[in-house]
């Protein structure tokens, strides 16, 4: 298989192929092992529905609390079309499309397994969605994070039943359309199958990863950033020295200081003689802000790229060993804590670095109030810094956990769940406002250091300065800063750092 395809079976997916199926324009296929697996259980299972009258939850028994409901032989089809149809029940805000492409992936891994009992054709539905950018319309809210993503999983599935709405090159249309269009006839459920596909806890799951890919890429600016900071402030330079993180080792601060090092490693502002003892813990306790962030995200992401290699839906069934059993790996409580931790771990990116922003802007260190020329005159970049306050206090807002709460449902038989659906959109949201807060704090570090000339910083950060210069000029005199800050964050999108 070449690099344009990501192979779906039950060998591990690594976080790297994630992010290259969210960066390079993948395709996805599964292999022939995969195939076959799921082959051989959808004829367990077959064998099993003709040669015996034994229940099985879902199979051929109602939904929840409406377990005890026997299915005749005859309705089974019915019963799956059903589930898909009435469980349908999403609101608020679409998907994006990345979240969306992610959850179809996740989706046919789980499937590829082969202990969820779905037809092939099924699973090769979805890949040709995947592979022919038809994306379902999916909403963010309606999940408890229990049952399985029930909601949104099933406005996934709705398509292959030809119901429901897709995207097609970005153009919103019925899902009859999107088959018409592709000559696909609506794929005819067998038993267990509409189950196999609104079970599993990939709504969370896509929403972690996806979150996971870019907090990789904001934790490495925001060191780099802290070091722009660091030199535009006229810090001390001991507070990084490694014999004071050797002392107290965790991983991430040791790793943080040596990073920090090596961004200032040439730097004459750096290297030049401090009048100060002693800076402001916003710099001084970088190493041990930033690395307890980064212990945490390896932690979560640990957690979720477990859950991508593993089976969610329920019930469970093993060819090998003549057994269909129901449980609970659909429940997200492992997700739902791991979102929360994350949430709480970026917050605190933002919150020390628009801490930094201030301290740029106070007057200190030989920096003009406001870090601009004439001030009084000119407010210069007051206001973004109220901006990064109040975005900082919008997290602490949404990192109230989510995962500590719970709601009874479907008559009391679902009577804990995770909430892990909603602690994963408002991590999204959590982790969108860190970004914003960085490129105020790469604004504001860029305008002062400005007021270091003719000493420089790095060369490796002084060719960050030049590339962010060609976007966003020197501010002399006061003009609309919105401007530059959405280009602030355009820079952090676009600038391709290692």
């Amino acid at each position: 298989m070449s690099d344009k395809y990501l192979l779906l079976d039950k060998n591990f997916n690594n976080f790297q192929q994630i992010k290259d199926l969210l960066h390079r324009s993948q395709l996805i296929s599964i292999s022939p092992d995969a195939h076959e697996s799921i082959n051989n259980c959808r004829k367990y299972l077959d064998d099993k529905m003709l040669n015996s009258d034994a229940i099985f939850y879902g199979i051929n028994t109602g939904f929840g609390f409406l377990q005890n409901v026997q299915i005749e032989k005859n309705k089974l089809q019915e019963l799956q079309n059903n589930l898909i149809k009435s469980h349908a029940c999403g609101m608020g805000e679409e998907v994006p499309k990345e979240i969306v492409k992610l959850m179809i992936a996740f989706k046919i891994k789980s499937l590829s397994f082969g202990y969820s009992g779905v037809k092939i054709s099924t699973v090769v539905r979805l890949i040709e969605m995947y592979n022919n950018d038809v994306i379902p319309v999916i909403y963010t809210q309606g999940s408890l994070g229990a049952s399985g993503d029930l909601a949104p999983l099933s406005h996934l599935s709705l398509p292959l039943i030809g119901l429901g709405e897709v995207r097609h090159q970005n153009i919103k249309m019925p899902a009859l359309q999107m088959l018409q269009k592709f000559n696909w006839k609506p794929i005819e459920l067998k038993s267990k199958e509409g189950l196999a596909l609104i079970n599993g806890t990939q709504f969370m799951s896509a929403y972690g990863l996806y979150n996971l890919v870019e907090c990789d890429r904001l934790i490495k600016w925001a060191n780099i950033i802290a070091a722009l900071s660091y030199d535009a402030f006229d810090c001390v330079p001991e507070p990084l020295h490694e014999n004071i993180h050797a002392i107290r080792a965790h991983d991430g601060q040791v790793e943080t200081a040596a990073t920090m090092r090596k961004l200032l490693i040439d730097s004459e502002i750096n290297a030049q003689k401090k009048i100060q003892v002693q800076d402001p813990y916003s710099f001084r306790c970088i190493p041990q802000v930033h690395g307890a962030t980064k212990d945490s995200f390896n932690y979560i992401l640990s957690v979720f790229i477990k859950e991508v290699n593993s089976v969610t839906d329920n019930p469970n069934i093993f060819p090998d060993d003549d057994l269909i059993i129901s449980g609970g790996n659909f429940h997200g409580q492992p997700l739902a804590i791991t979102l929360d931790f994350l949430a709480i771990a970026m917050s605190e990116l933002a919150s020390i670095s628009e801490r930094r922003t201030y301290q740029l802007i106070s007057g200190q260190r030989g920096l003009p109030a406001f870090l601009i020329s004439n001030p009084g005159l000119n407010s210069g970049l007051m206001i973004p810094q109220y901006t990064a306050a109040g975005i900082v206090s919008e997290n602490k807002q949404l990192c109230t956990p989510s995962s500590v709460d719970s709601i009874p449902s479907s008559n009391n038989q679902e009577d804990h769940v995770s909430m892990g659906a909603n602690a994963a959109t408002k991590c999204k949201r959590v982790v969108d406002n860190v970004e914003k807060v960085l490129a105020i704090e790469l604004l504001t570090a860029i305008q002062a250091l400005e007021f270091r000339r003719p000493l420089k910083t790095s060369a490796v950060l002084e060719e960050i300065v030049t590339a962010f210069r060609k976007e966003v000029s020197f501010n002399e005199a006061d003009r609309i800063l919105h401007v530059d800050m959405i280009k602030a964050v355009d820079f952090l999108k676009t600038y391709k750092i290692n």
